[in-house]
């Protein structure tokens, strides 16, 4: 049996899983991640992500960001963007990120941020703004969108990621089997280029070691786990 764990569960006990994330489990390779975009009304007077921290400073708690409920990528985005650039703004909970962009399009809420594939679309047609990319490097979809890095907020990293996991005591070799087989997959050019389409890139094949995935989950745990805890989210 293998397993997927993404980015945004950070730990076990804050999903009431029955199992330990990191100890019942072996990494095998990480496949994919997918940065997000922050993405604005097109009413939001600002041309660039600088603008638009200015503008939420001027702007406290009259402002507001769409996200897909507590615990969810965009709510955790948020906090973190509040604490690091000490500004204010609502969260405002909605059932997924298809009524979430919708009603930034419509200028119901300011600000969200949103996978690739549900905003890009909306992005090139001109109907919302599209700020930065939550990764160190512009996408290949996107190239024309800076990285938060470039657009003055380095560190505000985010992206989707899928794992591939065995149970904690597989043999080294099936691990190693395992890996080859998947890593082979991930590089097929068709496979590639569906999950581009999605807004997916394939790690280097540096990240796509055994090792390589249990330290980014060591380090995302280590990242976002207190932003949970502070934010006092608990299993629902």
């Amino acid at each position: 049996m293998v397993g997927i764990w993404n980015t945004h569960v950070a730990n076990g006990a804050t999903y009431a899983l029955q199992y330990d994330v990191v100890k019942d489990f072996e990494p095998v390779v990480l496949l994919a991640d997918a940065p997000l975009l922050l993405v604005a009304s097109k009413a939001v007077p600002a041309n660039d992500l600088k603008e638009f921290i200015a503008w939420l400073k001027l702007n406290p708690d009259k402002s507001s960001m769409g996200t897909v409920g507590a615990g969810s990528p965009g709510h955790l985005l948020g906090l973190l963007l509040q604490k690091e650039t000490g500004t204010r703004f609502g969260l405002v909970a909605y059932r997924g990120a298809g009524p979430a962009i919708q009603d930034v399009v419509a200028g119901q809420i300011d600000t969200t941020f949103v996978n690739t594939a549900t905003s890009l679309p909306q992005v090139r047609a001109g109907s919302i703004k599209a700020f930065a990319v939550t990764a160190k490097n512009r996408l290949a979809v996107a190239p024309d969108i800076q990285s938060v890095d470039e657009a003055g907020l380095r560190g505000l990293h985010f992206s989707l990621w899928a794992g591939l996991f065995a149970p904690r005591g597989t043999p080294k070799n099936i691990i190693s089997k395992l890996n080859t087989a998947a890593v082979s997959t991930i590089s097929d050019p068709t496979i590639h280029e569906r999950l581009a389409e999605q807004g997916f890139e394939i790690p280097s094949h540096e990240q796509q070691t055994p090792e390589a995935l249990g330290a980014y989950q060591k380090a995302e745990i280590e990242k976002w786990w207190p932003i949970i805890k502070a934010a006092g989210i608990k299993a629902e």
